[in-house]
């Protein structure tokens, strides 16, 4: 097994098991450890795939508990956002934004953890967050945490919250994977080397979904902040 399919397994299976169990964050993970061996073009290409995959096992899951209010809010201003970050990502390389990415995030956790209270997102700010979390989905598969922050103000309980982030995240995929192969980046060999470390993927979701199950539910709350600020402090570095 070559160095190429070792990083790509481990850059999977690592990234969905974290998936998996928050409900997000899977890209934030998996992302600096494909950038060892691919390009960032490459490396959202091979993240789409397993997304579609990952989202087709979850949904069907998850179905019964996500918000489909709000999911069908943040529909229309998603896939404005993946189609515009993929038509960047296709003609250029904006390293800039995605530190801008990371500074909000950390902006947005010390904010939840100073503020320590629930709040209510406005009509036109989850129409604007959506479309900043479809950009940054299309442009570096790391919108989740522009989502974790509409999703989190607008849902009651952490299985919710889970189930609604599968639910928007399945959409942004399934618009994604198009817009990709239209654009060149999404190429036949990638599915066949997908093929190679799909155990490790298959492996990452059963393993999450069992790990999901022991873990306390005030934990994951506050795992999910975690998560969040390292996730902000990696794209604001790397």
């Amino acid at each position: 097994m070559d160095t190429f399919i070792v990083v790509l397994a481990l850059g999977i299976f690592i990234g969905f098991f974290i998936q998996t169990i928050l409900g997000f964050g899977g890209a934030l993970v998996a992302l600096p450890i494909l950038l060892y061996t691919m390009s960032l073009s490459e490396a959202i290409a091979y993240l789409s795939i397993f997304y579609m995959l990952s989202s087709i096992y979850l949904m069907r899951k998850e179905w019964e508990y996500i918000d489909k209010g709000l999911l069908k809010k943040m529909t229309l201003s998603s896939l404005i956002g993946v189609g515009i970050g993929i038509l960047i990502l296709s003609f250029a390389k904006p390293l800039l934004l995605k530190k801008a990415l990371g500074l909000f995030i950390i902006l947005y956790v010390v904010y939840k953890l100073k503020s320590n209270k629930s709040f209510t997102l406005h009509g036109n700010v989850q129409f604007i967050l959506g479309l900043l979390g479809g950009f940054f989905s299309g442009l570096f598969s790391t919108g989740g945490p522009l989502y974790v922050v509409v999703v989190n103000a607008s849902t009651p309980n952490v299985h919710t919250f889970r189930a609604t982030m599968f639910g928007i995240l399945a959409l942004v995929t399934f618009a994604r994977i198009p817009l990709l192969a239209i654009g060149g980046i999404l190429e036949t060999e990638q599915f066949v080397y997908s093929l190679q470390v799909l155990p490790f993927f298959i492996a990452a979701l059963f393993l999450g979904k069992w790990a999901y199950k022991l873990i306390n539910k005030v934990l994951l709350s506050k795992m999910i902040i975690v998560v969040l600020l390292i996730s902000g402090i990696v794209l604001l570095i790397k």
